[in-house]
């Protein structure tokens, strides 16, 4: 059985969640979840850092497979376990898919990374607020961009869902959670009609609703 070690209120370990339900994949039948990670501890003991020597969350067992990094483990579970063909797996489909996984890690995720840190985990006093809104502005001004690719196709990659949207649309949810819960230290929210359609997509035709309403403590102080 797969085994899978992380937190769910973590957006990378939801983001494995999300492709192992999208495979059929269900916790306690399919794989086993181990919470790790902030109050749950166990992600610095010796016996996980020799599994995963970040000291992060997730990491993945499949037999003797180890693997850490969420986007490198879903397409390895794409890899192996899409045997309904649920993700496109052409050439051409990946490609388009790995372009928008390596864009939310390198230039999406990073200023919302910060704003998110900064008003979740991070007290009061301790707070940057000149850097934690213009993470979040600057997160606008990279989604508006998203937001004219989804005016030409319904998904990030094309026609099909695909890894990418997972990756991008559980930043974009806590893109608008963190505006909702704090209006005035993230500023305005842009206005992006094209991700509110994908959004209503994802919620009918994935696994989308089913993995954020786990996020109910997101934005609470730890």
């Amino acid at each position: 059985m797969l085994r899978l070690w992380g937190r769910q209120s973590s957006i990378n370990v939801q983001k494995v969640l999300w492709c192992l339900a999208e495979l059929g994949y269900k916790a306690g039948k399919d794989f086993e979840r181990i919470d790790a990670g902030l109050e749950f501890g166990i992600n610095h003991s010796p016996e996980y850092l020799h599994k995963n020597p970040n000291g992060l969350v997730p990491t993945l067992e499949d037999g003797d497979v180890v693997l850490w990094e969420s986007n490198s483990i879903m397409r390895y579970l794409a890899g192996k376990f899409d045997t309904k063909q649920r993700f496109p797996n052409s050439l051409l489909a990946q490609s388009q898919s790995n372009k928008w996984l390596d864009w939310q890690l390198s230039t999406m995720w990073p200023p919302l990374r910060g704003t998110f840190l900064g008003l979740t985990r991070t007290r009061e006093a301790e707070r940057n607020y000149v850097a934690i809104k213009k993470g979040y502005q600057d997160t606008n001004v990279h989604l508006a961009m998203l937001d004219t690719i989804l005016s030409k196709q319904p998904f990030c990659s094309g026609e099909q869902f695909n890894l990418g949207d997972i990756a991008l649309a559980l930043c974009v949810n806590r893109w608008i959670l963190l505006h909702e819960t704090f209006p005035e230290q993230t500023g305005p929210k842009a206005s992006l009609d094209n991700i509110d359609q994908w959004l209503k997509r994802l919620e009918t035709q994935t696994h989308y609703s089913d993995i954020t309403e786990t996020q109910l403590n997101i934005v609470k102080l730890d």
